[in-house]
């Protein structure tokens, strides 16, 4: 017993030990030796070592930039190379050129942070909205463009937005709907009651919204006679309530276009939960349509008195102020329909949350009809929550005018997004391009830049883009172009370009080498703004 006791104590008095020298407890004390105890401590698990993510390199000139389009008709090139392109945005502020595909989801940015520092917009002019974040959307929650929009593999918008391939909601009850006044009801589409347009619309025709009723329009209709460049009101409105239907006819194989001449007006003022969509017969049946549908009826022309730079023949020239009388162009896509005039503030009516589906008609290269054809527009008429689906040609185009836009979404455009020229100087913020998954065609730009070639006739086509969104699909070769002596600003921006295809294109196709006017010097005299302006966008090229 007095030997177990002895062993019992050595024990006691190890175990105190232990605590004492504050080791890790009874788990950590192996069998004892002599009047000692042996810790043994683990080895701890090795911390596996993190694998960086890999930094892409620096992206070249030769991959940021594109020189495509540099050689004139004639053979002559004078050329922008990559380096000075890059060298340009470079010179902006707040831009990065080395940004990643992974930032974005969609069309949002992937979190809530800016992609870069934003930078004021307000600044440059009242109508644009200051903000903190770049792009069209500020986060993946940024709902802004929900419900007002259809979806589709170009774009999808989340909320209540529905197919832009599926019936819209027209309603039921058409079988016993009678069509309003000024219209000529054309039976039955389906379950839906159809009201015909009068091809030409003289006075105020009033579209209301009617359950199960659909209004369709055939051929060239047109709203009002063209009065010219006097700034004399045709007295022809066209007003369209919320949440109607418009179809164009496809019973017979004439270019169905809705035609807005100048005097006139059309107010299509749609709401976030009703729009008013503007779309093709086809599309009145279920499973009719699809994702790759296009070029079914022309599209929506609006035709003002505002100035271009382009004349006709016999007219013209215009000045720096756009206070020629006389300037006027036929606008594209039609016989013998003028735009232009002196009134900067010309009012040609509202576009408000409107969609136009599947349209888009090439007669002949460089004259189509596109989803959306702006022709001399003023800045009393009203574009915004407007969204050109599916367009064969362009999403929309702007001849000219001073028409201010905000909230224009562009989804599968068959060609460019935003296309403008012939002196436009609006401004535009919070727009989309995007092309469609499976590609537009090879020379499909999400923006294009124009004067057609008349690099110092004026106005000077001079805009600014703020809050933009461009997500180019097409192998075309680059997301922007801008040519022909014209000015830009692009603020508050991202693009997203797929392997092989660069960010931006700039082209110079003067008369001399010595004479690049879309990045020469500023010049008052020519009413030169100077090289394109790039501040604070986020550039994701070649599919990084």
């Amino acid at each position: 017993m007095a030997i177990i006791n002895r062993v019992r104590a050595t024990l006691l008095l190890g175990s105190a030990a232990l605590v004492l020298t504050g080791c890790d407890g009874a788990d950590s004390v192996a069998s004892p030796g002599a009047g000692s105890v042996t810790i043994v401590t683990p080895a701890p698990t090795p911390t596996p070592t993190a694998t960086a993510t890999p930094t892409p390199a620096a992206i070249t000139a030769g991959q940021f930039a594109s020189t495509s389009g540099q050689t004139r008709s004639d053979g002559q090139t004078f050329a922008i190379t990559a380096d000075e392109q890059l060298a340009i945005v470079n010179a902006g502020t707040n831009n990065n050129v080395n940004g990643s595909a992974s930032m974005l989801s969609g069309i949002a940015p992937a979190s809530a942070t800016s992609l870069t520092t934003a930078s004021n917009a307000s600044t440059i002019n009242n109508f644009f909205t200051a903000t903190n974040f770049v792009g069209a959307l500020s986060g993946p929650t940024d709902n802004a463009f929900q419900n007002w929009t259809c979806n589709s593999s170009a774009a999808n918008f989340g909320g209540t937005s529905t197919s832009c391939a599926s019936v819209p909601a027209i309603g039921t009850g058409g079988s016993t709907a009678a069509c309003p006044a000024g219209t000529t009801d054309d039976g039955l589409v389906q379950t839906f009651r159809v009201c015909r347009l009068p091809q030409l619309i003289t006075g105020t025709l009033t579209l209301p919204r009617i359950q199960g009723v659909v209004y369709r329009f055939r051929g060239q209709t047109e709203v009002g006679t063209d009065v010219g460049t006097t700034g004399a009101d045709s007295a022809a409105v066209l007003n369209i309530a919320a949440g109607v239907t418009l179809a164009a006819d496809s019973t017979e194989a004439t270019t169905d276009v809705l035609i807005v001449n100048r005097g006139a007006r059309i107010n299509a003022v749609g709401t976030a939960t009703a729009p008013i969509i503007f779309t093709s017969q086809q599309n009145l049946t279920a499973n009719n349509v699809g994702d790759a549908t296009q070029g079914q009826w022309g599209g929506v022309i609006v035709l003002g008195q505002a100035p271009t730079a382009v004349c006709a023949a016999g007219t013209g020239p215009n000045n720096a102020n756009g206070s020629s009388a006389t300037c006027q162009l036929g606008i594209e896509g039609v016989t013998s329909r003028f735009y232009g005039g002196p009134d900067a503030a010309d009012n040609s009516g509202t576009l408000q949350y409107v969609q136009i589906r599947f349209t888009g008609v090439a007669l002949a290269d460089g004259n189509e009809v596109q989803g959306l054809t702006l022709g001399g527009t003023g800045t009393g008429t009203t574009i915004d929550h407007i969204q050109s689906h599916n367009s064969a040609d362009d999403g929309v185009e702007i001849f000219g005018g001073t028409t201010n836009i905000r909230y224009f979404v562009v989804t599968g455009a068959d060609d460019d997004g935003f296309d403008i020229d012939n002196g436009y100087r609006g401004f535009m913020q919070f727009i989309i391009a995007a092309q469609k998954a499976s590609g537009a065609t090879a020379d499909s730009f999400s923006t294009e830049i124009d004067s057609n070639l008349a690099e110092d006739l004026l106005p000077r086509t001079f805009s600014t883009f703020a809050n933009f969104t461009f997500l180019q699909t097409a192998n075309a070769p680059a997301a922007i172009r801008q040519r022909g002596g014209s000015d830009m600003r692009f603020i508050n921006g991202v693009v997203r370009t797929p392997s092989g295809v660069a960010c931006i294109n700039l082209v110079a196709q003067e008369a001399s080498a010595a004479d690049r006017s879309t990045i020469r010097a500023a010049d008052p005299a020519r009413q030169e703004f100077g090289p394109p302006l790039f501040s604070s966008v986020y550039f994701a090229c070649q599919g990084r």
